[in-house]
């Protein structure tokens, strides 16, 4: 079995060379603890069977290569609503704030719906088109540093198909899985893998040259339509910076059946 992105020792969460990030290659890729948190408030108990429609990330500091502790908490419990909070540190110093929203599925038989055993519609809300699919793509390796080492989140990490020319750059679409276990062993659940994956927008489609500037992300909001199925999730990832203002990554976010929703990066954009 290939080596796990991260395992647990002592209470403790270790990350492997496969968490590793593009920006500082003494940090962690963002993907990783987004998947790593995902899975643990997908474990975490709720009334009615609530979905999650909402995850958010702040990533407060870079992630460094050390023995990393996760929390996690019931914010506030309901039968409709509940909202989950996350804190992941290294030592005392708090790296990671993250949340998630779970709230009672849409009821079936409503005029926008689609029946749950036929494919969601294309259009879904959304007024997006479903992407062609990743046996349609091209399967190609893709980092943003020509350096970056052979083992890293994004060179070991993630499998890659891509539908337009990742050494282009502006708005890119690309499909992407964990081709390795997430913790100890375990594979990563379709919502764990869809967080690794969004993190990956601001990347996908970089409007600036890595080697003259960094638009690093100081968060990962996502909001859902519905759940993700199955390994692979779609980006259909464009960058908006505006001069004076802010830097913004968007993706829509697909598996195969279709759109399933949103996510969004704040981009904090320098020159190096």
């Amino acid at each position: 079995m290939p080596e796990s992105i991260f395992r647990s020792q002592d209470g403790l969460l270790i990350a492997s060379e496969h968490a590793r990030g593009p920006w500082d290659a003494n940090a962690l890729h963002g993907g990783a603890p987004a998947a790593l948190i995902a899975s643990a408030f997908e474990r975490m108990p709720s009334q009615n069977d609530l979905r999650v429609a909402r995850l958010g990330f702040e990533l407060l500091r870079p992630i460094p290569f050390e023995p990393l502790t996760l929390s996690t908490r019931v914010v506030r419990e309901g039968r409709r609503v509940q909202e989950l909070a996350a804190e992941l540190r290294a030592g005392e110093l708090l790296i990671c704030r993250a949340s998630a929203l779970r709230v009672r599925e849409v009821p079936a038989g409503l005029p926008c719906s689609a029946p749950e055993e036929s494919a969601p519609p294309a259009a879904a809300g959304l007024g997006e088109a479903a992407m062609r699919g990743p046996e349609d793509a091209t399967p190609l390796p893709f980092a943003l540093n020509d350096d970056e080492p052979s083992a890293s989140f994004a060179t070991s990490a993630m499998q890659m198909r891509w539908i337009d020319d990742p050494r282009q750059l502006g708005p890119a679409r690309v499909w992407m899985r964990l081709a390795r276990p997430l913790l100890d062993g375990k594979r990563a659940t379709p919502l764990a893998s869809m967080a690794a994956t969004a993190d990956f927008g601001n990347g996908a489609s970089a409007t600036l040259p890595f080697e003259r500037f960094v638009f690093i992300n100081a968060d990962l909001s996502i909001h859902l339509h519905r759940q993700p199925r199955g390994e692979w999730t779609g980006l259909d990832a464009r960058t908006l910076l505006t001069p004076g203002g802010t830097g913004l990554a968007e993706c829509v976010l697909h598996d195969q059946q279709g759109p399933i929703g949103r996510s969004f990066q704040t981009l904090v954009v320098e020159a190096r």
